[in-house]
């Protein structure tokens, strides 16, 4: 197996992980920038891998598989620690919403892909912006946990909780959007056990 640039900057956002939490939970008052930048690095390397990818032509497998894990991975550890420093119940929703369509949709197009029909279930731009969405209010919720700036919930902490929710919401829809992709498919099969 050749490690090809996109799926070394892959492997990095999966090292970063650890990182990111053993930053979060340091005793120091800039370890909340430290953690919102990590976090958004990594979600740069995820832009930028898969431009290099398409780029230079340095698609892999390897990379294709380990891309969404990686990023699944970074997003729920992300999402985990925001709900421990402010643990709402609409937080938690959020948090609930969004790893319950990721755990959906991979299960969907791993079936998909199994009756070879992956086609049907491809990133849409919907699924971009949520990503999009997704990535700042993260961002901005690492930066802003409540307890590091204070005891007052802060202005930018508001506006990454509605992002937040406003992910989650996309959420819903893009991961709707695939299933309604995939139904035909769900239902020929459904007929032919």
């Amino acid at each position: 197996m050749k490690l090809t640039v996109p799926t070394l900057l892959t492997l990095l956002r999966i090292v970063l992980i650890p990182v990111l939490v053993a930053v979060f939970y340091l005793p120091y008052k800039w370890t909340n920038f430290a953690a919102a930048f990590i976090f958004a690095f990594a979600s740069v390397t995820d832009w930028l891998d898969g431009w290099i990818a398409r780029r230079y032509n340095q698609h892999s497998a390897f990379g294709a598989f380990l891309d969404p894990v990686a990023d699944k991975l970074m997003v729920a550890t992300a999402l985990l620690l925001i709900v421990q420093k402010h643990p709402t119940p609409w937080m938690a929703l959020w948090a609930a919403v969004i790893i319950g369509r990721e755990i959906a949709v991979s299960a969907l197009r791993e079936w998909m892909a199994e009756i070879g029909q992956r086609a049907k279930v491809k990133v849409a731009a919907i699924g971009k912006l949520k990503t999009v969405v997704q990535m700042v209010a993260l961002t901005v919720l690492l930066y802003s946990a409540p307890d590091r700036l204070g005891s007052a919930i802060t202005l930018l902490f508001k506006i990454g909780d509605w992002m937040l929710a406003v992910a989650a919401l996309l959420t819903l829809w893009s991961g709707f959007a695939y299933l309604r992709a995939a139904w035909p498919s769900l239902r020929e099969d459904a007929k032919t056990s």
